[in-house]
């Protein structure tokens, strides 16, 4: 499965961001929690060289605890102000406060230098799409600011938020960039839904996620479908609707995908296991927190203090 999309607008939206990088004091950029590197933009980090950086953990309540505090702790040491942020609820977003105040720290000493007084910090919110920008922009500023949807691309142009008199934000679309050198990055950001799941094949995309959890998070489908032991044994007998292949990692995540179809009666004509169908119902159940808490990534280094 070969994942790749950068449609038009985002060739212009980089454009625009380039240009509005002359007019900020910091960059925020937001990364999914669970999968951090994955979801991090290598175009974002050659515009804002020379720039104040934030670096926010979202949907931080989705991923593993410990991952959490390790990709915190791997991000600090290579000297980004980091904050886990649950943009939902709130968590997280009073620290936010504070980075942007240790952020532009030397550009008010400067501005004070100069004899300038007053001067709001202004900061660009960056990200890939559907990483949360606009709900935690609603979230900082406490009421609705910005447009939000559970979809990348709802952000389409440039948006200014005045915060108070000290921050004004820009909102900016989700970009991503031209081509994923490692397809692993692209399946991570797929399951993510940061890109379009119409030009997707969602049965291959839940193969390889089911692969991933059967390794990493067995439990979390046992508990999430019911799913016996039993349910994870490679099939003697290949099935009518199973690929042609000796994949034994495919041919198990099949099986296992027919087994969620039965529990939650995802079923065809005929009795049939509708894959296509329970394939949407582990991707949701997923990108929902229904099968707990989940990182795709997991870093080297770190730890809770």
């Amino acid at each position: 499965m070969d994942v790749q999309w950068y449609p038009g607008h985002m060739t212009k939206a980089r454009r625009q961001m380039q240009e509005d990088m002359k007019l900020i004091d910091i960059l925020i950029e937001l990364t999914d929690a669970r999968a951090p590197e994955s979801g991090r933009n290598p175009d974002i980090d050659a515009l804002a060289q020379g720039k104040s950086r934030v670096l926010l953990l979202n949907k931080s309540d989705l991923a593993e605890e410990e991952a959490n505090w390790a990709w915190k702790a791997y991000y600090e040491e290579k000297g980004y102000l980091t904050a886990l942020v649950n943009s939902q609820s709130g968590q997280g977003i009073r620290q936010v406060r504070e980075l942007i105040s240790e952020a532009a720290r030397k550009k008010r000493e400067r501005d004070k230098k100069r004899g300038i007084q007053n001067r709001p910090v202004r900061a660009m919110i960056a990200g890939i799409p559907n990483v949360g920008k606009s709900t935690f922009i609603n979230s900082f500023a406490k009421k609705a600011a910005a447009k939000t949807g559970n979809r990348p691309g709802v952000t389409k142009g440039k948006q200014w938020i005045r915060l108070d008199k000290d921050v004004e934000l820009l909102d900016t679309p989700g970009i991503l960039w031209p081509k994923f050198d490692d397809q692993e990055t692209g399946r991570r950001l797929a399951i993510l839904g940061s890109i379009r799941d119409e030009i997707m094949d969602l049965t291959e995309l839940s193969l390889w996620f089911l692969a991933y959890l059967r390794k990493d998070a067995p439990e979390a489908l046992m508990e999430r479908y019911a799913l016996s032991e039993e349910a994870f044994a490679l099939p003697t007998v290949e099935r009518e609707g199973m690929p042609l292949t000796k994949d034994r990692n495919v041919l198990e995540s099949v099986s296992l995908l027919e087994e969620i179809g039965k529990a939650r009666g995802c079923l065809k004509a005929g009795s049939q296991i509708d894959l296509e169908k329970a394939a949407r119902v582990v991707i949701d159940d997923f990108r929902a927190g229904r099968l707990g808490r989940i990182s795709l990534e997991k870093a080297a280094v770190g730890k809770k203090d």
